[in-house]
């Protein structure tokens, strides 16, 4: 079989690792976080929990401010999405594996499509309509993710490149080339310090042979292309996706035979220790992880949601600072080959209950309540002509995106009462 080489890339070389990658944020790429801040919440989170049951992810009966905040609705209410609100088709007949509403933005969406571009999409002012094409890549698109202050946008392809691109004028700010000619699967920005990537190539290098293979995940500086010392680590497959923890020290990375690692991420110098290893199901695709860490007092664990090729949507509580998962629940929908794709809502946090979101293989999308033991459907909607590769909520919950193996994007719109 053809080995993996999986790379951890740098953005950017304005960030020096000896900076404090706290202060690192996306464009003038800097922000003030207090220490203090994360002490006083630590102690807050202490104080309303000490009676809380372990493992528990949603509000206490203490919560009432935070219910206010969000409208003190139930989940079925909150989550009454029915009506179109529009339908976007310029990647008809060529998948749109991801698709993404821009940080805290309610009206900005970009996807890429395996017809080798992305598209930004604007839905305000009305009518909505595509602002900017970006074209370059010479393969499928196979991922994307914005930079936190939304001004650029880092895409991998098949072609063996990650691309930077300015969101503006949907210019080609820089292109990097995997020194193999490697594929590349998916990427996602480092939460703090929006300079570096991750990016999972394929490679394509002959001289590893089954039982013998190397994949690793490799930390270069894209501007040099040099890598950093201490900043690879094996694994066992191709990665398909990546996800960090809210302050960008542990970062999971599931591989196309069932395994999620967790690895921990130096800030200061780069390198990557590989922490734990989790074999969902030998031989079953992970194509989609997504890491949620609580920022209210009321909630505190943080979790996985997972999308692996079992037929179900797998809800993980993490246990440690190592990244050691522990499954909390599953809920069945149709996934047997398709690179789903699934999204903790923005705003769970903050409701009598918390929803996940998923795509299916039955052209369907689903809510699902995590703490209902029976009949955890909230609602589902109905439209897409094939698979639900991938879902976005935009940052009030007022608009949730969808995608298929088609090329449609579909828009809904929350329910007016």
């Amino acid at each position: 079989m053809a080995a993996v080489w999986q790379q951890v890339l740098a953005v950017d070389a304005r960030c020096d690792f000896e900076e404090d990658p706290r202060a690192q944020g996306a464009r003038g790429h800097r922000r003030s976080v207090s220490r203090g801040s994360y002490q006083l919440q630590a102690q807050m989170n202490r104080a309303v929990y000490d009676e809380r049951p372990p493992g528990s992810l949603v509000p206490t009966s203490v919560a009432e401010a935070s219910r206010a905040m969000a409208g003190d609705t139930t989940l079925s209410e909150n989550y009454a999405f029915a009506g179109m609100h529009h339908i976007f088709d310029q990647h008809v007949d060529s998948a749109v594996p991801r698709l993404q509403f821009a940080n805290d933005d309610k009206h900005l969406l970009a996807c890429c499509s395996l017809d080798g571009t992305l598209s930004i999409m604007t839905l305000s002012p009305p009518p909505p309509t595509v602002k900017v094409t970006l074209k370059g890549h010479a393969g499928p698109v196979t991922d994307f993710a914005w930079s936190l202050s939304n001004d650029i946008i880092v895409s991998t392809s098949k072609d063996g490149t990650l691309r930077i691109w300015n969101t503006e004028d949907g210019r080609c700010i820089r292109e990097v080339a995997d020194p193999e000619g490697s594929e590349l699967l998916c990427c996602t920005f480092q939460p703090m310090n929006n300079n570096l990537t991750v990016v999972s190539p394929n490679a394509k290098v002959q001289r590893y042979r089954v039982g013998n293979s190397k994949h690793h995940l490799q930390v270069v500086n894209i501007s040099t292309g040099k890598k950093v010392k201490g900043g690879s680590s094996k694994l066992t497959g191709r990665v398909l996706s990546l996800s960090f923890d809210a302050p960008g020290r542990i970062l999971w990375a599931g591989d196309d035979r069932g395994s999620i690692f967790s690895f921990l991420f130096d800030m200061a110098t780069g390198k990557l220790t590989k922490a734990k290893r989790l074999v969902v199901n030998e031989g079953s695709p992970i194509s989609s992880i997504s890491a949620r860490s609580w920022i209210s007092r009321e909630a505190r664990d943080p979790s996985l949601l997972v999308n692996t090729c079992v037929n179900k949507l797998l809800l993980y509580r993490v246990v440690d600072n190592e990244g050691t998962l522990q499954l909390k629940r599953s809920f069945p929908i149709q996934h047997g080959s398709q690179p789903l794709h699934s999204i903790f809502c923005p705003l769970m946090s903050f409701r009598q209950g918390a929803c996940v979101v998923t795509g299916s293989e039955d052209a369907c999308v689903y809510f699902f309540d995590v703490e209902r033991n029976t009949k955890a459907i909230v609602n589902k909607l109905q439209g897409h002509s094939g698979p639900v590769l991938d879902v976005s909520f935009n940052c009030d919950e007022s608009l949730l995106a969808s995608s298929d193996a088609t090329g449609m994007v579909i828009i809904w719109r929350r329910e007016q009462k």
